[in-house]
């Protein structure tokens, strides 16, 4: 079986003006990293998939699971086309998986 290495991206953008507003942002946040995305940016996360169908499985669990109001969007994009990603200003932080290694050592 062959692997095509998935990338899943979250954008949300989500009001915390309100009590609820903030929880359902925090409770969106650790459902995302207890599920393994990690933060690229502030309300930018990814996860790596070995395949598209792993890849579905996740963005089902993503959308049975996102808050009532704000935005939220999300896109499914090869690892091939991730890695062609330009920082244009700012340093890359090695503490994110920016690759497709199967252990890494912190």
């Amino acid at each position: 079986m062959s692997y095509r290495y998935m990338r899943v991206l979250i954008f949300f953008d989500l009001q915390t003006l309100t009590v609820n507003d903030r929880q359902n942002y925090r409770t969106f946040r650790k459902f995302l990293i207890q599920n393994g995305f990690m933060m690229m940016q502030e309300s930018v996360y990814s996860k790596i998939t070995k395949n598209m169908s792993s890849a579905e499985a996740i963005t089902f669990k993503v959308k049975q699971n996102i808050p009532p109001n704000g935005l939220v969007q999300m896109i499914t994009i090869t690892e091939k086309q991730f890695s062609k990603m330009e920082i244009l200003v700012g340093d890359v932080k090695n503490e994110y998986i920016t690759d497709d290694r199967k252990l890494i050592v912190l």
